[in-house]
């Protein structure tokens, strides 16, 4: 193999004009008839026993020069790509020059590489921060949270009203026949909820234990086709009537849900808490406000290819989201109406300024000559395994060393960069008309406002459930599957 050309173009491409030589290009017909000899038939030979002089003699000196190209050329083009060390990210296109006869052939490979790439400005930018702030009213929703979690149902003997939840029997009617998907029992349903078809839940406001009634429902003229804007009956059969018990906000309920004595200790706590988090968002928007910048700022002819393939990464990451909820991708589709084609098109734009973020990134590790120790990767992983509450060597199973590096470099890259910006005021929306109510609860949200508690050690169980969130793994982009409900048969969309 010899390389006799390399030329860029545009779109970050080159040009390889290669040429297999004889010795190589027989080689590879030698290759070629050993793989192909069984499927051939010769008359006085057993299947693949005919010797390569015989068949090359009956179909062509020719007869195996295909297969031979095919097993020439990628072998070619890598040595090619490795002797002109060039960054490849896709597949190239190929075009055969000339004759290919036994002296060999020459061909041009057209390739996408990795762009040159200039960093624009990168330090000393600007970009608008969220100033955190945190109310009595935000403690009081995440207090909420908490008293609705440790809320009980408990039975009464009394009639039903907005609030409550019914457990019932129920089977739906049409034309006086029961209808698919009518039926349930013994299901839990709180009136006001507004889960079931429209005038369903209204009509049980009323009822008691023991009682059976008869529901006139008429479904919307959006539900589903078999049922759109028909009058159905569902009869009902109530077996329990329980009401909502809510805990008192006291120390007794601090003391129930965390390791705090008193209510202001735990207000205090959830105050910080969300504070923390809301710090933690303003941050990541800061930062990613000013990467946009860096990314824009860059020179660089991206290639097609790479635009592409970050364009079906976001395909495949959507296919992963539907197989979550249990869907299939080809039914949703169908469902939908929806084209591949248009899918990936439509993922280009995006696709674009990750591409442009990412070289942007890469950029600023080379420029900054950023790396990452192997000290700093193990307490990376020791930090992974103590948030998730995992051992450590179950982590490494998971995530490759190299991964994390690049994680950390990634994260010393926008340090860089925001280290040295500045934070600007967002700007000021419009104001919004004010109740009197909402004056007089902002007018009091100082005064509300807890001392902060002293410092506890909080069990890991116990803190995830006061802070009422999730812990997820961590991404590795800094950018962005709704979970799938289970359906009730007479439930409206």
């Amino acid at each position: 193999m010899s390389v006799k050309s390399c030329e860029k173009i545009e779109k970050s491409q080159v040009v390889l004009t290669i040429e297999v030589g004889a010795a190589e290009f027989e080689a590879a017909i030698e290759k070629a008839y050993q793989k192909m000899r069984r499927k051939i038939n010769v008359p006085g030979f057993r299947p693949g026993k005919a010797p390569r002089k015989i068949i090359e003699g009956m179909y062509g000196a020719e007869v195996f020069f295909e297969e031979a190209m095919n097993i020439a050329f990628p072998e070619a083009y890598e040595a090619a790509v490795k002797e002109q060390e060039l960054q490849v990210v896709g597949y190239p296109t190929v075009e055969i020059e000339g004759q290919v006869t036994r002296d060999g052939f020459t061909f041009k490979a057209t390739a996408p590489v990795y762009p040159e790439v200039t960093l624009g400005q990168y330090k000393g930018l600007s970009a608008p921060k969220e100033e955190v702030k945190v109310s009595a009213a935000d403690v009081d929703e995440r207090l909420k949270t908490l008293t609705d979690r440790n809320t009980r149902l408990v039975s009464v003997e009394r009639e039903a009203k907005d609030g409550d939840t019914v457990v019932i029997d129920f089977e739906g009617f049409l034309e006086g026949k029961p209808f698919d998907g009518g039926k349930g029992e013994n299901y839990s349903l709180e009136l006001g909820s507004h889960t079931f078809v429209p005038g369903f839940e209204e009509q049980l406001v009323g009822v008691k234990a023991g009682d059976e009634k008869d529901l006139d429902v008429t479904f919307p003229e959006d539900y589903h086709k078999d049922l759109a804007g028909k009058a159905v009956v569902f009869k009902v059969k109530v077996h329990e009537v329980k009401e909502k018990e809510v805990p008192a906000l006291d120390d007794e309920f601090a003391k129930d849900v965390s390791e705090f004595d008193t209510l202001k200790d735990l207000k205090a706590d959830l105050k910080k808490k969300i504070t923390a988090e809301r710090e933690e968002t303003a941050k990541r928007a800061f930062e990613d406000a000013l990467m946009e910048q860096v990314a824009d700022n860059i020179t660089a002819d991206v290639p097609d290819a790479m635009v592409e393939a970050q364009a079906r990464q976001y395909l495949d990451n959507f296919k992963m989201q539907l197989a979550q909820q249990g869907i299939q991708y080809d039914q949703y589709m169908k469902a939908t109406g929806m084209d591949e084609a248009k899918l990936i098109e439509d993922a280009k734009e995006p696709a674009l300024k990750q591409v442009r973020m990412d070289l942007a990134m890469a950029a600023i590790i080379k420029e900054e000559n950023i790396d990452a120790t192997d000290e700093e990767v193990e307490a990376e992983f020791q930090k992974m395994a103590d948030q998730y509450g995992m051992d450590l060597e179950t982590v490494k199973k998971y995530l490759h060393a190299d991964q994390v590096k690049d994680q950390l470099k990634s994260q010393k890259a926008i340090a860089v960069v925001t280290d040295s910006a500045t934070a600007a005021k967002p700007e000021k929306k419009p104001a919004k008309k004010s109740s009197k109510k909402a004056e007089e609860t902002a007018e009091g949200e100082e005064a509300a406002e807890e001392k902060p508690a002293k410092k506890t050690t909080r069990k890991k169980a116990e803190k995830a459930e006061e802070d009422g969130e999730e812990k997820k793994p961590a991404k590795k982009s800094t950018k962005k599957a709704a979970k799938k409900e289970d359906e009730e048969p007479a439930e409206s969309k």
